[in-house]
């Protein structure tokens, strides 16, 4: 009872979106079968760490990754800070514990000319699909917003006569984020799409399917993916990599680094240091190109 009160606290309070919780559920249910099976026991609200470094061991045995093993360890942590907050336990076993060294994942944006292709040269389908689609593509580049936050956004939240929207992010913190012109187009081709539709039965999210309910996760993944793929042979074609591309084409013009920190929703500055790399190298291009040392 105490894991569902948990992805409970997760869902209502912590505003994540299903596909999220699911994973914090899957983590933790793998932990307690290992409990279970290695040392017979279900009670893992009350297990010291090296039990913990136990499961760590034949995760690492199993050939899991050090990345996958820091998520799953992840999950647990925040399983007993919440266990901590409600008193149930007063110590959390993982407190001290660091997490597994891992290669530095560098994710690559999509370059302006691949933006502006896919956006300004290549044809949607046509009906309400395609302009949700491409209105969805444009809304993850224009605004950098979250795939979950994008899926969850009201109709209420939208603000054409101001070009503004409001976002619930993470720990349900509210931002409000400028809209392009060109996504102010896109919303009234969408809404006069929408309202074609037969029946409507989310009708409080912006976003839905064909059948009136509101999108989920994968659709908005395969969209991104299929129209991307038309102008881009990157790998990795996703809605975090167009929130990336976003900070990073903001950054290479010139954005000041705290402005780009509010837009993205990040609740610390370290967060959105990540994306300066790409910026970095920008700014050596002009400095190579500009400095009259450069040219001896």
């Amino acid at each position: 009872m105490t894991i569902e009160s948990f992805l409970s606290y997760l869902s209502l309070e912590k505003n994540y979106s299903d596909h999220t919780v699911l994973a914090y559920k899957s983590d933790i249910e793998s932990f307690a079968r290992f409990c279970s099976k290695e040392f017979q026991t279900d009670q893992i609200e009350t297990i010291g760490y090296s039990l913990i470094r136990s499961w760590i061991v034949a995760l690492v045995d199993n050939g899991i990754g050090n990345r996958s093993i820091n998520r799953k360890i992840a999950s647990l942590k925040a399983y007993y800070k919440f266990l901590l907050r409600i008193e149930e336990i007063q110590v959390n076993p993982l407190s001290k514990h660091k997490p597994l060294k891992t290669a530095k994942k560098i994710e690559i944006p999509f370059s302006e000319k691949e933006m502006n292709a896919v956006l300004s040269q290549i044809s949607y389908e046509n009906g309400f699909e395609g302009v949700r689609d491409k209105l969805i593509i444009e809304l993850l580049y224009a605004t950098g917003i979250r795939r979950a936050e994008l899926i969850n956004l009201k109709m209420d939240a939208i603000d054409l006569h101001s070009k503004t929207i409001k976002v619930l992010g993470k720990r349900n913190k509210e931002r409000l984020l400028p809209l392009l012109s060109s996504s102010e187009i896109l919303f009234q081709d969408y809404f006069a799409e929408r309202a074609l539709l037969p029946n409507i039965r989310d009708e409080r999210y912006v976003f839905l399917l064909k059948s009136g309910y509101k999108i989920y996760e994968t659709l908005v993944y395969r969209a991104v993916n299929k129209y991307l793929s038309e102008v881009s042979s990157k790998v990795k074609k996703s809605p975090h990599i167009l929130r990336h591309t976003f900070a990073t084409h903001l950054l290479n013009q010139g954005a000041d680094l705290n402005s780009v920190k509010e837009l993205l929703g990040h609740s610390s500055l370290a967060s959105t240091q990540i994306y300066t790399h790409n910026s970095i190298a920008e700014l050596k291009k002009v400095h190579d190109a500009s400095h009259p040392r450069s040219r001896d």
